[in-house]
């Protein structure tokens, strides 16, 4: 992985839609482009095993590959001329419909994002994308990874956001899928209101994992009855109760920290008040395995220190992206880079509980230490999609 080029690319489509099956689909696009081009097919809601050859006969390649809204799943592959390299990785799709009369409430903005259309979309960017053909076959044996969150862990559709939950994609073999059901400013009670907990429930099958991240929001609500050792903690054990009742594995992400610095300008000061301590304390009582992703991301921060950890977030001078006339200045939320990070930060919480998924990491994932982050000016990140400064819902 490697550094995030702010140059503008032209979004280029190659879109090919075929009625929703769930029969293997094959494509030979012989396809090789200085512009990100995309595959899409229709497909019912499930997960599938994608195989891409990449390369071209004519020109040299160096193909990146994500899927739906900018899941990342490889780095720049680099092909000779004539020489073609073939790889495999399982994407999840949804669509919000969860039985005959009930659908996942979501947000009007959503209902424009791939993550939740009826196509399974391939993206294929970098210097020089290239491929010779795409298979899509349904997989009813891989592991899936059902995150649950906010802004922190959505996949964000536009640069410059992005989040951990989409990175996460880049360390797992085809035998771990990663469905992604955040979404930004929602807190426990609200992603429970809308239905989104109901639907994992319908695709998740026994063995499956479900993935909890929030507080940011929970601790902006002031109704009677919230509260960190109230409804949050009510919220959690819910979350808890009803994956294991249909035999699923719970597992708790404390929230991440925000970029705020003390007077002494070394320490981060602690925004979220009771509500990491909270999940903790539910974790415990009802023996949830949770990652401590807030003190991971306080000591990222802390060695970074107060200027440079800005490299992390969506911190930009005026005129970076199109349409932007002012900074954008967010300590919140991450840009590829930060939450290339975070993500490897998640990887090692499920490390230190010894869970299974990490039986299936990539042979060339690293231990990674928060307190040794790697070189933000060694990171590229290939844009694929539009850029949107509208900042993302939640703080």
């Amino acid at each position: 992985m490697k550094k995030h080029l702010l140059t503008g690319i032209i979004w280029g489509l190659s879109a090919l839609f075929v009625s929703a099956s769930a029969q293997p689909t094959e494509v030979v696009l012989d396809k090789a482009s200085a512009q990100p081009f995309s595959y899409s097919v229709a497909v019912p809601d499930g997960n599938y095993r994608v195989t891409v050859t990449v390369g071209n006969k004519k020109r040299a390649g160096q193909t990146v590959i994500r899927a739906e809204s900018r899941r990342h799943f490889f780095d720049v592959i680099t092909t000779k001329k004539g020489k073609y390299e073939t790889v495999s990785f399982t994407v999840h799709k949804h669509s919000p419909q969860i039985d005959a009369n009930t659908k996942v409430k979501l947000k009007t903005k959503e209902w424009g994002y791939k993550n939740w259309d009826d196509s399974l979309t391939i993206t294929f960017c970098g210097p020089a994308p290239a491929v010779k053909s795409i298979r899509i076959e349904p997989d009813t044996t891989a592991t899936t990874m059902f995150l649950c969150g906010n802004s922190t862990v959505v996949d964000q559709e536009d640069e410059p956001w992005a989040s951990w939950g989409q990175m996460m994609t880049r360390w797992f073999d085809p035998e771990v899928v990663v469905a992604n059901f955040a979404e930004s400013g929602l807190s426990c009670t609200s992603f429970l209101g809308q239905l989104r907990l109901d639907k994992i429930l319908t695709m998740m099958k026994p063995g499956d994992y479900v993935i909890v991240e929030f507080g940011h929001n929970d601790e902006k609500e002031k109704r009677a009855g919230d509260g960190a050792w109230y409804s949050y903690s009510r919220n959690l054990k819910i979350f808890a109760d009803r994956v294991r009742e249909n035999g699923g594995n719970i597992i708790f992400v404390t929230p991440t920290a925000r970029r705020f610095f003390n007077k002494d300008h070394q320490t981060l000061a602690y925004t979220h008040g009771d509500y990491p301590e909270a999940m903790r304390t539910v974790a415990r009582r009802e023996k949830v395995p949770f990652i401590e992703l807030n003190g991971m991301t306080r000591t990222f921060y802390e060695t970074l220190g107060e200027e440079n950890s800005k490299r992390a977030l969506v911190h930009y001078p005026a005129n970076t992206f199109a349409n932007q006339p002012k900074p954008l200045a967010d300590n919140t939320h991450f840009n590829p880079y930060g939450a290339w990070e975070v993500a490897k930060m998640v990887v090692m919480g499920l490390k230190q509980l010894q869970s299974p998924l990490t039986a299936h990491l990539r042979p060339d994932w690293q231990d990674f230490d928060p307190a040794l982050p790697d070189d933000a000016s060694q990171f590229v990140w290939y844009t694929a999609a539009g850029s949107n400064i509208t900042k993302p819902d939640g703080n």
